[in-house]
């Protein structure tokens, strides 16, 4: 029995890195009732019934909302909690768990990352940012980085492929993206100061990384009260294709044709791009992002 006990829903994503780590939902299960803690554990056929239901059980009343799965689930916990009060958990299990790494919690270790979020339950909450995105009349929330360039039209490509299946769908889109790569030409309004740039990638970041592990703003903080706005401006194809890598290491950040700029709200303008944010499709722009701070307590 734990020192103090707590009412936790777990929401499993079924089909995380592709349904390879159904064991992880179980595992996080069973290791919070044996230390103690009341568990209403969410598994459903779907994301959206599982987002429905899990919105439910958190009326039970709950202390904390777990997700277990990628930056996907992060995403729909922090739909679900930003600015209730109630701390998200997060053990990752999916394809893309730049949130996670973000943070601090172990993505390559399982049973570490439980211990982790076991211990964060007799803590105080970590308390972060969040960003919002307005896209018509909805508004969405964020945790880790808005995309609204070329890693976005990679994106928009793997969903709309049904073979192959698993991660390499991502890395075919990826090569059919590149084969057509080309700047565009962006309005962005970026508090109050209007930039209009051809560029080949656009991305808001609240977050270091992104896409497993794109480290595109290495130095990005999550609880400093604002965004970057991470700019790649025109480059020829082989010379984006010799930046790509060193994104990953986070050695980008010096060339010319990368613009790194703290933001508090922008609007990004472009024709024929479909934002997505935290790997999630968001729709096509124009998009107005606004940071929320301190909107979002953790467990991390």
């Amino acid at each position: 029995m734990t020192a103090t006990s707590r009412a936790v829903v777990v929401a499993v994503n079924p089909m995380a890195s592709f349904g390879h780590r159904r064991d992880v939902g179980p595992r996080v299960v069973d290791r919070l009732r044996e230390a103690g803690h009341r568990v209403v554990a969410m598994d459903e056929a779907n994301i959206e019934l599982l987002r429905r239901e899990t919105a439910r059980a958190l009326e039970g009343p709950a202390d904390a909302l777990v997700v277990v799965g990628g930056d996907g689930m992060a995403n729909l916990g922090i739909d679900l909690v930003a600015e209730s009060g109630i701390p998200l958990g997060i053990v990752p299990s999916g394809t893309g768990n730049d949130l996670a790494d973000g943070l601090g919690i172990p993505v390559n270790d399982t049973e570490a990352a439980i211990d982790r979020l076991l211990e964060a339950l007799q803590r105080e909450p970590r308390t972060i940012d969040a960003g919002t995105i307005r896209h018509g009349e909805l508004t969405t929330w964020f945790g880790c980085v808005v995309s609204a360039g070329f890693d976005a039209t990679v994106n928009e490509r793997a969903n709309l492929m049904t073979r192959p299946r698993g991660r390499s769908r991502y890395i075919f889109a990826l090569l059919r993206e590149l084969a057509t790569l080309h700047p565009r030409p962006y309005r962005i309004h970026a508090d109050g100061r209007l930039l209009e740039v051809d560029a080949m990638l656009v991305s808001i970041a609240n977050n270091r990384s992104l896409g497993g592990g794109m480290r595109i703003v290495p130095d990005a903080d999550l609880a400093d009260g604002r965004l970057e706005l991470f700019i790649v401006a025109r480059m020829s194809r082989i010379r984006f294709l010799r930046m790509f890598p060193k994104v990953f290491r986070g050695e980008h950040t010096g060339l010319p044709e990368v613009t790194i700029l703290p933001v508090t709200s922008v609007r990004v303008e472009a024709d024929d791009i479909v934002a997505y944010a935290d790997g999630e499709r968001i729709g096509p722009l124009p998009i107005e992002v606004t940071v929320a701070p301190g909107a979002l307590r953790v467990l991390a």
